[in-house]
């Protein structure tokens, strides 16, 4: 029996693409029970031309608008996961870069069996890149999915593509309340975090026909974010935007020092820098998909920046001892004390600044946990969730 599909379409501001592309999947889906699922972020009518289009579709077409664009494309991907009618789906953008006509050969694929994911390839036998336009950008996605494949080598293995934005996946086989998408790469979500069985089919990229590229340098942040949060978990992510806190603070550090002012005093100036930089990089990349439960911004803002504080106050002293003392440079008697601070630091912003809100329970609830529990649930969630296993 012929395996139903859902036609999944992120889209943002993709307007004038609309028609042609249910056009075209229309075509390339004939005789085939489909649907097409547009899942809308755009800032223009493109929903509405989602709805005229519909009308007069060759195949049921239905449009989901999302006004909170949480997790970006992969969480309007996520959302259409959830709400298609049809167990097979299959992922694509809506700006025409990906060939309606390869449909057919990704679920021909899917039936031959073994596969729970049909991933479009540009690179393998037959595929082509040629619409990623200049050869920076095609440097860029080729270094992106090398560092991608050497982080994940077991889970990748069988994928020269896991950044393709153009899939089939049996969504009966991944864990749809596992997935914690941010920004594009969906798939790459989708394969790090379950044991799907890939297969690949080779996909000419074609030039985009309207509208704009999506891709920017906050994008490329945000993916590297993502990335390093699949791989090492949260408590690695947080010792990573440490780490650029901590050599900015050694490099402002260094500068004020070469300008003659006593080393007290810079480091004084340093750690106030990089404590607020820390916080909007911890905000925006490590607690991010747990704020809305937490306290209120300023509340998070003050509570870890007095701790920061205190830690400051009490480590410069050490730092200092360590200087008169011991005859270490100022440097890197910086350095060690960072490094001794980190777990404290995340330690405390995990089980304080983005602890949950108190709820009001009652007498017939079971006792809370322990600090103790608490804290060694934290390390035990958050230090190795989820990399590779």
């Amino acid at each position: 029996m012929s395996a139903a599909v859902t036609v999944i379409v992120p889209t943002f501001n993709e307007r004038d693409n609309i028609a042609e592309l249910v056009h075209e999947i229309g075509a390339a889906l004939d005789g085939r029970v489909a649907e097409v699922l547009f899942v809308d972020d755009s800032t223009d009518d493109t929903i509405d031309e989602i709805a005229r289009v519909a009308a007069s579709a060759s195949l049921p077409v239905r449009g989901i608008h999302r006004v909170h664009n949480d997790g970006g494309l992969g969480g309007a991907v996520a959302l259409g996961l959830r709400e298609a009618a049809h167990d097979v789906c299959i992922v694509m953008d809506g700006d025409l870069q990906h060939p309606p006509a390869l449909l057919p050969e990704l679920v021909a694929r899917y039936e031959r069996g073994g596969a729970d994911v049909v991933a479009a390839s540009r690179y393998i036998g037959g595929g082509d890149s040629a619409g990623l336009g200049t050869a920076v950008r095609f440097g860029v996605s080729r270094a992106a999915t090398w560092l991608t494949k050497a982080m994940f080598p077991r889970r990748l293995w069988g994928s020269t593509d896991p950044m393709t934005g153009y899939f089939l996946v049996d969504r009966t086989r991944i864990d749809l309340d596992g997935l914690r998408p941010r920004g594009f790469k969906i798939l790459l979500e989708i394969l790090v975090r379950s044991d799907a069985r890939i297969a690949e089919v080779p996909m000419t990229f074609a030039e985009r026909r309207h509208g704009s590229s999506k891709a920017s340098l906050r994008q490329g942040a945000t993916f590297a974010a993502h990335l390093a949060r699949l791989r090492f978990g949260k408590m690695s992510l947080f010792a990573m935007i440490g780490l650029v806190g901590a050599v900015a603070n050694i490099g402002i550090m260094w500068l004020l020092t070469q300008a003659g002012m006593p080393y007290i005093w810079a480091a004084v100036i340093g750690a106030e820098a990089t404590i607020i930089g820390n916080f909007v990089l911890q905000e925006r990349f490590v607690f991010d998909d747990v704020r809305d439960d937490a306290s209120r911004l300023w509340v998070r803002f003050a509570a870890s920046f007095t701790f920061n504080n205190v830690e400051a106050a009490l480590r410069i002293p050490l730092m200092a001892l360590m200087v008169e003392s011991w005859h270490i440079s100022s440097v890197v008697a910086t350095a060690l004390s960072l490094v001794v601070a980190f777990f404290v630091r995340f330690l405390f912003h995990a089980l304080v600044v983005y602890a949950p809100r108190r709820r009001r329970t009652d007498a017939t609830e079971p006792a809370t946990d322990t600090a103790a529990q608490r804290i060694i649930r934290v390390i035990d969630e958050q230090a190795t969730r989820p990399g590779e296993l």
